[in-house]
């Protein structure tokens, strides 16, 4: 669906997402999958794999701290792909429209206060003066 105005914020395309059962599926296994991780995770860190606790030989805690990364890994790379395809299946896209602003204007300058603003008049121009000057961001009217 596309709308025909061309003003700001108006929605320039919008395509609805595809909301499969296969995904929702998906996302529910690997939300499981991604359950039985972090218990893993959670187990072997209150037991003591990766402190030592029981073990003499260092070789079997450096052991213990790459399972414990590997299994931390793999929950940070199921997590990523629950949120893949939670983005690509049941997040609509919309492209809307924007206002184009030329590369050398600020955000809020206004092309006649380029080149700068007098200070003077009564003391509620200072004030905004000031107060533009020390935060460049001030909404300008």
């Amino acid at each position: 669906m596309a709308s025909e105005g061309s003003t700001y914020g108006d929605i320039h395309r919008y395509e609805p997402p595809r909301e499969s059962t296969a995904a929702a599926v998906g996302i529910v296994l690997l939300t499981l999958i991604q359950i039985v991780l972090v218990g893993l995770f959670t187990y072997g860190m209150l037991t003591g794999w990766a402190s030592g606790i029981g073990t003499t030989l260092t070789v079997r805690l450096i052991e213990a701290n790459m399972f414990l990364g590997g299994v931390l890994t793999v929950i940070f790379l199921d997590l990523a792909f629950v949120m893949l395809l939670y983005r690509k299946e049941f997040l609509p896209d919309v492209m809307i429209v924007k206002k184009r602003r030329r590369k050398w204007e600020d955000l809020y300058v206004r092309q006649d206060e380029v080149d700068g603003t007098t200070m003077g008049g009564d003391s509620g121009e200072l004030v905004e003066s000031i107060k533009r000057a020390v935060y460049p961001y001030y909404y300008k009217k």
